[in-house]
């Protein structure tokens, strides 16, 4: 395990508990090796909901954000085809496309650093929360799949079954702290003693929320910022399959100096999650 995580003090009063704790992981690119949200093209496409063009100008966008990250300007721009482009989609239709090609998709992308993190901040008995401008609709299925307790996400407004265009509410920027701090006061976890993981500049704010912020992949702009605050700089390049990762866990676990170790871990199976589309009209 990596021996970054700041551990509980060994002793404490037996009239106090020790506050309650989470780390919190933006998805792309850093628990993810692409942009969740781009990655769904071709099967929306294949489920008659996009056109080629579309799927083309995914792929670009998928280029651009792999290259050097999305700035605001970006984001933004993004924000406002993906609202347009999915106005009058059939919001169970896309669900099912999402469950469909979940495994598919997502499984071969996330990094196995990523992962034995997570696994690291259940074991010290930290809520694991995702917090991802990709839609509820993807982010949602990920964080069950993998065991995330918490996730945060853009959410489609819906009427009638159907995605209007609009957001309910935008997991972007300044709003990922503003929401952080609502599930902080609703689960009572102590930010200072809290951790965030992020690839990108646009999420300093919920980095400055918690007390132990790091960059993951920084790009240029969040280099600069951890360089100037001292903030630690992770290096995730090691994408596995998750049962990839079950498998060796087993295979360690048979032999017997290390199974006690091993069963250990395995019970502390960890969670991820991240980004797309829409989701229903619940406020933020």
């Amino acid at each position: 395990m990596d021996n970054h995580l700041q551990q509980f003090p060994a002793a404490l009063s037996p009239h106090s508990r020790p506050p309650r704790t989470a780390a919190f992981f933006d998805l792309d690119k850093t628990v993810i090796a692409k942009s969740s949200a781009l990655a769904f093209s071709r099967p929306l496409y294949r489920g008659g909901l996009i056109n080629r063009r579309a799927v083309l100008k995914s792929a670009y966008a998928q280029f651009v954000f792999l290259a050097g990250g999305a700035d605001h300007d970006q984001m933004e721009k993004m924000r406002e085809y993906l609202s347009s482009l999915c106005r009058g989609w059939n919001v169970q239709l896309v669900r099912e496309i999402v469950a469909e090609t979940l495994h598919e998709l997502i499984d071969p992308l996330i990094y196995d650093e990523a992962a034995s993190l997570i696994e690291e901040h259940h074991t010290a008995g930290r809520d694991v929360v995702i917090v991802s401008s990709s839609g509820s609709e993807i982010v949602e299925p990920i964080g069950r799949m993998l065991g995330a307790d918490h996730v945060i996400a853009t959410r489609m407004a819906e009427a009638d079954g159907c995605y209007t265009g609009e957001i309910d509410f935008y997991a972007y920027a300044g709003n990922k702290a503003i929401a952080i701090r609502q599930l902080a006061g609703i689960e009572g976890y102590d930010l200072e003693r809290s951790f965030a993981y992020s690839d990108s500049v646009t999420d300093v704010p919920l980095l400055e929320a918690v007390g132990h912020p790091y960059a993951v992949n920084p790009d240029r702009g969040l280099r600069r910022e951890a360089q100037a605050r001292d903030w630690p700089v992770l290096v995730f390049n090691r994408p596995v399959r998750l049962k990839q990762r079950s498998a060796s866990l087993t295979a360690v676990s048979s032999r017997p100096v290390l199974a006690a170790a091993a069963v250990g871990a395995a019970a502390a199976t960890a969670g991820l999650v991240w980004y797309a589309a829409k989701r229903r009209t619940t406020a933020g």
